[in-house]
């Protein structure tokens, strides 16, 4: 059925939208922009905030007594809205005024400084003074996890976090407790992040305005190692990184910049710059070795089979289930993340052949992801106390890093990972976005399951932005059919189906962050703007498109590990250093 269309007209210009639209909707596509600060609308997933509860965006609409939120207010026929008037420019400023007088004012060291949208809105207002005094600070001032610093002295109760915990992710971490000047967002019975069901997938902090939620940061940690004499510090660099990093240097989003970025942390001082992709082939290895076990067993009547088998490289992901799916902790996949892949085959077989003691080697990663921080810190991850991975540091914070070191990022010139660790197929390269561990693990299985080649390795079925994805592939006559979910919430959808036994699938893959690692909680922020993550799943199809091998069973090096090392996927060997367990963790 066609959609209705509605004209309205906007400082003067005429403007035909589809009925329903916001007058906020309506402005940005003739190019007027309206300022916001508690909205947020990632079209194409299902990130929304729509409280219209800050009234930053208020405008004037002809024949209304009031100022009306631009967030809020659907148009209609023949309306006449006008966006710059005094009054407008006015109400504006006196509410950003109000939003600072309880608000601390310690900018030059907030981690939020430069990228903080009240920071900005007070430059756009020109706020040169503080008129309003009085306001009063939480009485819960700091609390530092493995991954997430919340202060709420900054919270200005936009109330994104707490939309995005509960509703896009289904956590429900984190909530408004108290009243009045004493009201602060945090979990229920105001327990710390750490004895909540918080899953640590960096959500909340990427859609929060200022720096009430911010990344626990190791770059200081991370400089005393490089400086350390007596460390071999070594750095794995994860898929989605290259996509996004060079958005923090002002480069369009989807840009490529891995050989920038290697020869970036070759300047910073890392010993060796490894790559993470290596590990996701490996992780493929492994995890599709359970798969076809699994569906082999099935297929043979083996009623004890527990299917579907679930991917397990996002460590946002599996703190869900262990909270909140404790009755199903034998469907994933035992296999390890690829980042605590690479650092049990770092700091094993690659030390004993560098000849490198365990104690002297350091290993971190770059990832996407703020739950990689927690994810370092698991005991099971650690071998007499001493982590696989030492710690990992965001995206957002190496691009900190390199404007610290002042190394000018776009006039580099690209150079190439170390080996054997940094040999990486196309397949490696695709989990970075929702939908390529799935596509990855269907290269790899086709082929060993059928024993043909797979000629055209695209799995166009399994990409997108949706939700919620379904297909069935074909493996030699036998229907496999899978799922992919990214965005907690919707993989609460799936989970749900599946324990009450409405499953229809053999392997699902989940990711937590909307968009997969593309969007993860410590990617340079993309203020809601959905069409960064399309530009970000693209570079990464790019450059698995170029690659010249593209299934991680040709990987060499992988080869190469299996026949001096590993004896071959899921052995006794494999089963150590590259699995896992995992635990009840349900709240009462």
């Amino acid at each position: 059925m066609e959609e209705k269309q509605i004209t309205l007209q906007i400082d003067r210009h005429y403007i035909t939208v589809p009925e329903g639209s916001t007058i906020l909707e309506a402005a940005r596509k003739i190019g007027i922009d309206i300022p916001t600060l508690c909205h947020i609308d990632l079209k194409g997933t299902c990130v929304k905030n729509n409280p219209a509860s800050c009234r930053i965006c208020v405008v004037e609409v002809e024949g209304r007594r009031n100022l009306a939120p631009a967030c809020a207010t659907r148009c209609t026929e023949g309306m006449v809205v006008r966006t710059s008037t005094l009054r407008v420019m006015n109400a504006r400023k006196v509410v950003a005024e109000l939003i600072l007088s309880d608000h601390p004012n310690d900018c030059l060291t907030c981690p939020k400084c430069g990228d903080c949208e009240l920071q900005t809105l007070a430059l756009r207002f020109n706020i040169r003074r503080m008129p309003y005094n009085g306001g009063e600070l939480s009485p819960r001032k700091r609390e530092v996890t493995s991954s997430i610093v919340r202060n709420m002295d900054k919270c200005i109760f936009c109330r994104r976090c707490e939309s995005v915990c509960n509703e896009v992710q289904t956590v429900g971490a984190l909530g408004a407790i108290r009243r009045g000047f004493n009201t602060t967002i945090a979990p229920a019975f105001d327990k710390m992040m750490s004895d909540s069901e918080c899953t640590y997938c960096g959500q909340c902090v990427a859609v929060c305005p200022v720096g009430a939620l911010t990344e626990r940061d190791h770059t200081n940690r991370l400089l005393l190692d490089l400086e350390n004499p007596d460390k071999v510090v070594i750095v794995q660099t994860a898929p989605a990184v290259r996509a996004a990093l060079g958005e923090e240097f002002g480069l369009p989003a989807g840009t490529l910049v891995t050989g920038k970025m290697v020869y970036a942390l070759r300047e910073l001082g890392f010993d060796y710059v490894f790559d993470t992709d290596f590990a996701a082939d490996l992780t493929i290895m492994e995890e599709g070795a359970e798969i076809l076990n699994r569906l082999t067993r099935y297929m043979n009547g083996d009623k004890s089979v527990r299917l579907p088998i679930l991917t397990s490289c996002c460590p946002a992901w599996v703190n869900f289930f262990e909270h909140h799916f404790p009755d199903m902790l034998d469907i994933p996949s035992t296999a390890r993340s690829p980042q605590q892949m690479f650092g049990s085959i770092a700091k094993t077989f690659w030390a004993e052949k560098m000849g490198i003691p365990r104690e002297k080697l350091v290993v971190v990663s770059i990832m996407p992801c703020l739950a990689k921080k927690y994810e370092c810190d698991r005991n099971e991850f650690k071998t007499d106390g001493s982590p696989d991975v030492d710690y990992s540091i965001s995206t957002r914070e190496l691009a900190r890093l390199i404007r610290r070191a002042n190394i000018g990022f776009t006039l580099l010139t690209d150079k190439e990972f170390d080996q054997p660790m940094g040999a990486s197929t196309g397949a490696g390269v695709i989990f970075g976005t929702t939908g390529g561990v799935m596509e990855a693990a269907l290269r790899s299985v086709y082929e060993i399951y059928t024993g043909r080649t797979l000629e055209n390795v695209n799995f166009e079925q399994v990409r997108g932005l949706a939700g919620v994805r379904r297909a069935t592939i074909d493996l030699d006559g036998f229907e496999l059919k899978v799922g992919i979910a990214h965005g907690l919430g919707n993989a609460r959808h799936l989970l749900e189906d599946i324990r009450h036994g409405r499953n229809e699938y053999h392997v699902i893959e989940i990711m937590a962050c909307p968009g997969g690692c593309i969007g993860g909680g410590g990617q340079p922020l993309h203020h809601g703007n959905s069409e960064v993550l399309y530009a970000r799943a693209n570079a990464l199809y790019r450059e698995d498109a170029q690659k010249p091998l593209r299934k991680s069973h040709e990987n060499p090096y992988i080869k190469t590990l299996y026949e001096e090392y590993l004896g071959r996927p899921l052995s006794e060997t494999a089963e150590r250093l590259l699995h896992t367990h995992y635990f009840n963790k349900a709240i009462d």
